[in-house]
């Protein structure tokens, strides 16, 4: 069993199957066996009556259940409204995502015989704010404290970073079974630095395998010479799921696999080859090349050309089309690297380095904190007289109060550090061997702003303060006016979308997603456009904080913002509760 006092556990919460891992005495990632001996669990949850059957059990007796049985509830979070129904009660994909990770924490707790509290869950790279902050509300219905909220190319590169001995650029091309990211990374000694990242969350093997199915319903028809879809019979076609997972896997070693489909009493037994499958599948293969070229041009565009390797993870790149179609449309090397398991050894390396982080800046804080003492004594000893600065005050246009704390903040952080170096280095433990890490911002996020006013172009259009691929943390100010002479209030409305540019005209509206909006009131008396300045700041997870303030009188708000679609707090409350009466098997 590890001997470290505290440990955080990097957990994949993965859309089809999902693992957890940790770090060893001898720093080695471990991804940890469930109680069914597996690496990997399936997340699927399966409910009867106050017991929620997590895993293979659950997929295999869905069949007998089906309209029981919540799969591919990864796609759904963050949406407010999409809810699971069973006995007359809604349960939110953040609730059932936390039956899936309670499962993984008690298999853990199994195995190690230490209870799992602190960690690090992932998610796809594309995943916006709602998003996040779900996969973080499933992660605290379930008892844990999570850390944060890490993107899964990410992980997987560290995870593939520690075992290389050469700086690199490379492409992690993540096809999971219900989401692909496509990230460009570049790989230093001591720093992981995101370029750029592109990618669709609704996009997966489990789309392979839908292909499968109605190629396999079709067959059935042709062969029975019958109008009735077999698709519509929960019992076949939860059956036909299962049918086509495993005929997918057997052709990643096979040429060719035969598959009996069986409905209305008749069975008919169909030969799919893999040629058959990869026709099948062509135009989802073609979506994941668009997205890696978007990608690379979003790269190129920020001076990154040169791309060493490709990095296949995801448990969908074992199949042989993907690392073939790569090699044509690209002509680099590549690398299949521990599909399965490297996010989650990745989210542990990372949790190993917060740990020890914070024991550094326990024991910096408290070196700072005799120094200082000790430096308070020596000043009132020698009873040192200080002359009040009578320098002119020259006004200046500061950053609000709420941002100019955190600042000071940091320079104080700054200040204390390096004065105390010496003592540090020699009082404080080496870092572990991972990278400091950079990402960028999975989208763009601004507010709706009026241009052209009074004229005849005069529409609204999103104004873009943070753009997607920007570096993260980033913090952006900019200066608005109001439209009309005397206006009260100014409402900013928060948009997340996924353009590049600045200025969102309405055209491309479609992809807007609102993630708030936060009202300003205004001193009385302001003439027509009044200047108003907005600040977003986006931390290294994703997170959006906004600053408004109308500078000359200081009139201010200073919101973190409650993203839309996600649970509040007495919901997660009261999630939590319910939790108490379930039990998870």
């Amino acid at each position: 069993m590890n001997t470290q006092q505290h440990i955080i556990f990097g957990m994949d919460l993965g859309t089809t199957y999902s693992c957890t891992a940790y770090v060893d005495d001898t720093g080695k990632a471990v991804v940890l066996p469930n109680q069914e001996h597996q690496l990997t669990t399936p997340s699927i949850v399966l409910f009867e009556d106050d017991t929620r059957i997590v895993g293979e059990e659950a997929k295999n007796n869905a069949l007998l259940n089906p309209e029981d049985v919540v799969e591919m509830v990864k796609r759904h979070m963050g949406e407010a409204d999409w809810h699971f129904r069973y006995k007359d009660r809604d349960y939110s994909p953040e609730e059932i995502s936390s039956y899936i990770l309670r499962k993984l924490a008690a298999d853990t707790q199994q195995v190690l015989g230490i209870p799992v509290k602190e960690v690090i869950i992932t998610c796809p790279a594309y995943f916006g704010i709602a998003q996040r902050e779900a996969t973080a509300r499933a992660g605290e219905i379930a008892g844990l404290h999570v850390h944060e909220v890490l993107s899964e190319p990410t992980a997987a590169a560290i995870a593939y970073g520690l075992q290389q001995v050469k700086d690199q650029t490379i492409l992690v091309f993540d096809l999971g079974g219900g989401t692909f990211d496509v990230t460009i990374i570049d790989l230093r000694k001591n720093a992981t630095v995101v370029i750029a990242t592109g990618g669709d969350h609704h996009l997966g093997g489990r789309d392979w395998d839908e292909a499968v199915i109605k190629y396999l319903a079709h067959q059935w028809q042709v062969s029975t010479e019958s109008t009735e879809d077999p698709l519509n019979d929960p019992e076949t076609l939860q059956d036909l799921w299962l049918k086509a997972e495993k005929a997918k896997i057997s052709l990643t070693v096979k040429p060719a696999t035969r598959v009996v489909v069986s409905h209305g009493g008749r069975n008919v037994k169909v030969e799919l080859t893999r040629d058959k499958f990869n026709e099948l599948t062509a135009s989802l293969l073609h979506r994941t090349i668009l997205f890696t070229r978007m990608t690379l041009d979003a790269a190129f565009a920020r001076g990154h050309r040169q791309i060493d390797q490709i990095v296949l993870v995801g448990g969908s790149t074992k199949m042989p089309q993907v690392a073939q179609r790569l090699e044509l449309e690209f002509h680099l090397p590549y690398r299949l690297f521990e599909p399965d398991e490297a996010v989650a050894k990745g989210a542990a390396l990372y949790g190993q380095r917060l740990l020890f982080q914070k024991k550094v800046h326990a024991q910096t804080f408290e070196i700072a904190k005799k120094t200082a003492e000790v430096a308070s004594i020596a000043q009132k000893t020698a009873n040192i007289a200080t002359t009040p600065n009578t320098a002119p005050v020259i006004e200046r246009l500061q950053p609000p109060a709420p941002i100019r704390k955190r600042q000071q903040q940091r320079a104080r952080a700054q200040a204390q550090a390096q004065a105390q170096a010496p003592v540090v280095a020699e009082a404080i433990p080496t870092l572990p061997e991972t990278p400091f890490i950079t990402n960028v911002a999975s989208h763009s996020f601004g507010i709706i702003a009026t241009i052209d006013y009074g004229t005849p172009r005069e529409r609204k259009v999103i104004s873009n303060l943070v753009r997607v691929n920007d570096p993260l943390p980033i913090t952006q100010k900019r200066i608005y006016g109001t439209i009309e002479a005397g206006q009260d209030v100014v409402e900013l409305e928060i948009i997340e979308n996924t353009e590049e540019t600045w200025i969102v005209e309405p055209e491309h509206f479609a992809e807007k997603a609102r993630v708030g909006k936060v009202v300003l009131t205004l001193p009385a008396g302001l003439p027509e456009n009044a200047p108003i300045e907005v600040i977003f700041e986006l931390n290294a997870q994703g997170r959006l904080h906004i600053t408004g303030r109308e500078p000359h009188a200081n009139t201010i708000i200073d919101v973190a913002i409650e993203t839309q679609g996600i649970l509040s707090a007495q919901e997660v409350k009261q999630a939590q509760q319910r939790a108490e009466h379930i039990t998870i098997l």
